[in-house]
C-alpha cells in the first residue's frame, strides 16, 4: 500500500483538511486533490455511490495525490474490505455505540494478528498480486487509517471504552448527530454539543488518538483546531453551494452599480 500522507501529517501534529464527497463523482475527488486538500472522504453512508464508482473515485484521489478514505454505514467485514481492496487508505465508521462495535471495525480493516481481515493480495491495493504478500500485509496494517465515530447517546455513555480501543487511529465526533440526540437539532455550536465534545477531546488525545470533527466554515475550524483537533473535514457540496451563492450575489451587486 502507498504511504498514507494524511496519516503521516496527523502523526506529525499537522493540520489536515478534507471534504466529504457525497455524489458519485471521480472528477470532484480529483479536483479537490489538485486544489490542495489533504484527504477526501467518499461518503457511502448517506451518498448513493456504489462500489465500482467508489473504486474510480479512489483512483482519482491517487492521481491527484490526495488520501482516499471511505465513510461506510455498514460495519461489516465483507463490506469494509471491498473498499480497502479497492485502495481506500482509511475508513470512517459511524454509529459506534460501544467497544464491540469499534473492535469490529479494527478486525475488518487490519490483517492478523492485529485484526481479522480476509487476505486477498491480488486486489488493487496489492497491485494485483505484484507485491509480495508479507509486504502487502505489513504496509496495509501500517498505513490504513481507522476512524470510528461517536454520535449517539449510547456512544457518549460508553466513550471511555471506545476511546481506549487498540488499533484505532481516530475518534471522530459528529456534531450534527450529537446535536440531534442532545435535543438541539442542527445547532452544532450549541453549548450542549460543544461541552460534550470538549470533554471527550482531551481523553482522545491522552489515549494517543486523533480527535476529528466536521466543520462548516473557517471560524468553526479555528475553534476546534484551538481545542486540539487536527483532523477537520467539510463538505464538497457546501463548498459548491457557498461559492455559487457568493458568485451570484456579488455579480448581481456589481451589475447594479
Amino acid at each position: 500500500m502507498n504511504k498514507n500522507s494524511m496519516k503521516q501529517k496527523l502523526e506529525n501534529n499537522e493540520l489536515t483538511l478534507g471534504a466529504f464527497v457525497s455524489t458519485p463523482s471521480p472528477s470532484t475527488v480529483e479536483m479537490l486533490g489538485w486544489l490542495g486538500m489533504d484527504y477526501v472522504m467518499i461518503d457511502c453512508e448517506h451518498g448513493v455511490t456504489d462500489y465500482e464508482t467508489a473504486e474510480n473515485m479512489i483512483r482519482a484521489a491517487e492521481l491527484s495525490n490526495i488520501t482516499p478514505m471511505v465513510r461506510a454505514g455498514l460495519n461489516m467485514q465483507q463490506n469494509l474490505q471491498r473498499y480497502l481492496d479497492a485502495g481506500a487508505q482509511g475508513v470512517l465508521i459511524p454509529l459506534i455505540n460501544n467497544a464491540e462495535d469499534g473492535k469490529r471495525v479494527v478486525d475488518s480493516c487490519k490483517y492478523p494478528p492485529v485484526g481479522k481481515r480476509g487476505l486477498f493480495s491480488a486486489s488493487r491495493t496489492g497491485k494485483y498480486g505484484t507485491i509480495p504478500i508479507p509486504e502487502h500485509v505489513k504496509t496495509s496494517n501500517e498505513e490504513i487509517f481507522v476512524a470510528i465515530q461517536i454520535e449517539t447517546l449510547e456512544g457518549i455513555e460508553n466513550q471511555d471504552e471506545i476511546i481506549s480501543l487498540d488499533g484505532v487511529d481516530s475518534v471522530f465526533l459528529g456534531p450534527g448527530d450529537l446535536s440531534s440526540v442532545l435535543g438541539v437539532h442542527g445547532q452544532v455550536t450549541h453549548e450542549k454539543v460543544r461541552s460534550t465534545m470538549e470533554k471527550m477531546i482531551p481523553k482522545i488525545i491522552k489515549a494517543g488518538k486523533h480527535p476529528g470533527t466536521l466543520v462548516t466554515d473557517a471560524d468553526q475550524a479555528k475553534y476546534w483546531h484551538d481545542k486540539g483537533i487536527n483532523f477537520l473535514i467539510g463538505s464538497a457540496n457546501r463548498y459548491l453551494m457557498n461559492g455559487t451563492k457568493e458568485f451570484i450575489e456579488t455579480t448581481k451587486e456589481k451589475l447594479k452599480s
